[in-house]
């Protein structure tokens, strides 16, 4: 029978985000503060070290890896660790989230190495306001980086969008002809209280269902069944067939019961949910039993029996999860 890994409730995880870096480029207003304090080096996994997870997962049922960060693309050594995992026997795809900033120089070389698909942040089509929600960001390399990914070849593309109240919502429908008509998937994405980013996410908070009814004032949505092995709901437009409209909605339509995945941050803690402290420490395992993974697979298998049912987000009082995005894996 094959290997496989299952929590509490029976679900089976055979989706791992693996976060290679906690640092960025970028310092998006929904992700981290403005003055970041990083890990220091020797908290870090190296590179070995992520490839003997990567292998130890999909040994074990895993089907598919998304590379995160922080931002993956500042990690040295990104192309040949992808081009490693992406070797892995029984690894279905190899995927990544990128912020788009270091594509014009790397898209190629990601897709010569075994990347099948690329997620890009996309909040907007404004310059000053592409700065002011990345605090240091230029959109114009960012959108030099999408054409070159357009050109190098991946299966398909996709923009993630985070929709906010008052700093991007009146963009919903330029970012949408942005992307169908060049053929790409988008993803809009309700905010996620964690980390203390200095703000109310409640005043800001944009729904899913808002999302879809400017939509329709343009276009007809087309609910559609199919899946990408992640959280989003999908969504054609009859004139665009090429182009998916994603929705990913933990507050106002959770998705946990379906839930198949966990994520590894870069200093070797396994979340078991995103939207919960429960965390197995693998980085001192990986490093205690050099020669063995039996003690990591041993742990991993005890973890899982206490995931979570679901996330319990909210949009009132205090910061639910302290931890920042960037360290949450993407």
């Amino acid at each position: 029978m094959d290997a496989h890994l299952l929590d509490g409730f029976g679900r089976r995880i055979d989706y791992l985000r693996m976060s290679v870096t906690d640092r960025c480029d970028f310092r998006c207003v929904y992700c981290m503060a403005e003055d970041m304090t990083f890990l220091p080096r020797q908290q870090v996994l190296g590179l070995e070290e992520l490839y003997r997870l990567a292998a130890l997962f999909v040994a074990n049922g895993v089907k598919k890896i998304r590379l995160t960060g922080g931002e993956p693309l500042v990690r040295k050594g990104i192309v040949g660790l992808c081009e490693r995992i992406a070797a892995l026997p029984g690894l279905r795809e190899l995927v990544m989230t990128s912020n788009g900033s270091q594509l014009t120089r790397l898209a190629g070389p990601l897709a010569e190495a075994g990347v099948k698909r690329l997620n890009i942040s996309l909040d907007t089509l404004r310059p000053e306001r592409f700065r002011a929600i990345t605090r240091t960001g230029d959109l114009a390399q960012v959108l030099a980086g999408i054409d070159a990914a357009r050109e190098a070849g991946f299966a398909r593309i996709k923009l993630n969008c985070v929709v906010m109240r008052g700093r991007n919502d009146d963009e919903v429908l330029d970012l949408i002809d942005y992307a169908v008509t060049r053929g790409l998937d988008i993803s809009f994405i309700e905010e996620m209280p964690l980390g203390e980013v200095g703000r109310s996410r409640g005043e800001s908070f944009f729904s899913s269902d808002q999302v879809r009814e400017l939509i329709a004032t343009r276009h007809s949505l087309l609910d559609s069944a199919e899946q990408s092995g992640g959280p989003a709901r999908y969504a054609r437009i009859g004139e665009y067939p090429d182009s998916r409209i994603g929705f990913i909605s933990p507050h106002s339509h959770n998705f946990c019961a379906t839930c198949n995945r966990v994520r590894l941050t870069v200093e070797g803690r396994l979340l078991l949910c995103l939207g919960h402290e429960h965390a197995i420490d693998l980085r001192a395992l990986l490093r205690r039993h050099p020669e063995s993974d039996q003690p990591l697979l041993d742990a991993i298998h005890a973890g899982l029996a206490r995931k979570p049912l679901r996330h319990e987000f909210s949009l009132d009082g205090d910061v639910q999860v302290l931890r920042f995005m960037n360290a949450s894996g993407g």
